[in-house]
């Protein structure tokens, strides 16, 4: 690799200052070909751990995508996974919940999509949305009917971080191994992304009044992102903080963190019992014996 991912990681030591990491580095492929060369290869090789991963069927991984709109988090997840059998991936996009899922604690929607073992489940945000855009806007949290002594001794958002911080490590203890990746877009970026899905008519649906009423937000927004990811960065499982203005770059680097954690699980395909390969070795007589094997 032509780059250092341990200058994405983030795992809660030291304070986090978002002002300070770069929204865009200078590109690590030299031309659009090399990129296309790189990605692919990539791909190629995700397909074939992914295949080892569903085989040996000890791990799941679980990929996290939190950004700004716009950031490019449905583009990285397609171009990155574009190799990965469908049947070894669960792509979830949590929107605004429903009634039924207001009903319960706030990892309830979100733990029934977690990848079984041998499988990478994706979410396209996630229960850091609870930290996040409830943050910014409280008055979601009285929509969510949580007792008044619950909510209002201040310290609500510690809580919640201390709430996914158990569940992260939960799911580690249990063989799932978690990516969390913050796409870290300038606001300028945005602003152009915007314009661009106003121009472009492919891309229209893409955009509604209300992301330009989020965009007031954004000073909000990074405030909450600083405290959530800061409150959030573990050992086990830590941030990636991905400068995602250049959206080659960020798939790139992306797909080269899954790879590192993929290939650091040691992963094997079952090894055959003797007992197996005895009865193997009995089925590949019978069918080499026209007669026997019909």
């Amino acid at each position: 690799m032509k780059f250092d991912l341990k200058q994405f990681r983030y795992d809660g030591s030291g304070k986090l200052r978002l002002d300070k990491r770069p929204t865009r580095i200078k590109p690590v492929y030299d031309s659009k070909d090399e990129y296309k060369e790189m990605l692919a290869d990539h791909v190629d090789q995700l397909s074939g751990i992914q295949n080892i991963l569903y085989a040996d069927n000890r791990y799941a991984l679980l990929l996290i995508f939190q950004a700004m709109d716009a950031a490019g988090k449905d583009s990285v997840i397609k171009h990155v996974m574009s190799g990965v059998n469908p049947q070894g991936c669960q792509v979830h996009s949590f929107k605004h919940p429903s009634i039924m899922e207001l009903e319960h604690d706030f990892l309830w929607r979100t733990n029934c999509g977690l990848p079984e073992r041998g499988r990478i489940g994706i979410f396209n945000r996630s229960y850091y949305e609870e930290v996040l855009i409830v943050r910014v806007h409280p008055e979601i949290l009285k929509s969510q009917n949580i007792p008044d002594e619950l909510t209002n001794h201040g310290k609500v958002w510690e809580h919640r971080y201390r709430s996914i911080v158990n569940q992260e490590q939960h799911l580690h203890l249990n063989g799932t191994r978690i990516l969390k990746f913050y796409l870290h877009l300038s606001k300028e970026e945005q602003r152009l992304r915007f314009l661009e899905r106003i121009d472009n008519p492919e891309k229209n649906w893409k955009f509604s009044v209300a992301d330009l009423e989020e965009r007031k937000f954004w000073d909000q927004y990074m405030e909450a992102y600083e405290a959530c990811i800061e409150g959030t960065s573990t050992k086990d499982a830590p941030w990636y903080i991905i400068p995602a203005d250049d959206k080659k770059n960020a798939r790139l680097f992306v797909s080269s963190i899954v790879l590192e954690t993929l290939e650091g699980l040691k992963l094997t395909y079952p090894e055959t019992s003797p007992e197996r390969h005895k009865e193997l070795l009995d089925i590949r007589k019978r069918l080499e014996n026209p007669e026997n094997g019909k």
